[in-house]
């Protein structure tokens, strides 16, 4: 059986090798090893020469460590953002939390609002929120077209009854995509558990 594959990718022979193995779309990123941070314009404009028609997201997150941003990273994400819509990706990946856990509304729809008409993917950021059902709702109420999660665990596949119920409570407002773990070898149970149609793995499978 085979899967609609988010593929993550930190480098440009990662892009060529997903697209290669039927990605149906790229999230590109560099850090990977730090959760991934925002890829450089030319790491950026090179992947949409190779990726040719697979559509290619853009991790926006201007560094490693938490989801709280002072206006400083607010405004190089929005820079980043512009740069992303000049060069013609397909759709940004973002996210940003209060220190209390919640999703930040106010700088999360100023990324939505400078990133449209782009995709819009909130990253799993979620994961970290205080309480991931009511930021589930938050995301939704701000538009966002995905949410990247693991269901709050270490990985998709230990969150897969979380996901499962995060399926159900989004009911095609949002779609939900797994992602964190996701092999060859757990695929098929997290799909079947969770209901989902997308997936995020750092291989396509």
């Amino acid at each position: 059986m085979s899967y609609f594959i988010e593929a993550c990718c930190p480098s440009l022979e990662s892009v060529r090798h997903s697209v290669e193995a039927g990605a149906g779309r790229i999230e590109l990123c560099e850090r990977l090893e730090v959760g991934g941070v925002t890829p450089s314009a030319e790491l950026i404009n090179a992947a949409l020469k190779v990726a040719g028609n697979i559509p290619v997201n853009v991790l926006v997150r201007p560094r490693e460590g938490d989801f709280v941003y002072s206006e400083e990273e607010i405004l190089a994400m929005l820079d980043s953002i512009r740069v992303c819509k000049e060069l013609g990706v397909n759709g940004v990946v973002i996210g940003a939390l209060t220190p209390d856990g919640e999703v930040d509304m106010d700088t999360t729809a100023r990324l939505i609002d400078a990133a449209r008409p782009l995709s819009v993917t909130f990253h799993r950021a979620i994961d970290e929120a205080a309480d991931i059902f009511a930021a589930l709702e938050d995301v939704i109420g701000l538009d966002a077209d995905r949410v990247l999660t693991s269901g709050g665990k270490a990985s998709a596949y230990e969150g897969r009854f979380v996901l499962h119920e995060l399926v159900e409570r989004a009911a095609g407002r949002i779609i939900v995509m797994p992602g964190c773990g996701v092999r060859p070898g757990n695929i098929g149970e997290i799909a079947t558990v969770t209901g989902a149609k997308e997936f995020h793995g750092s291989s396509v499978l």
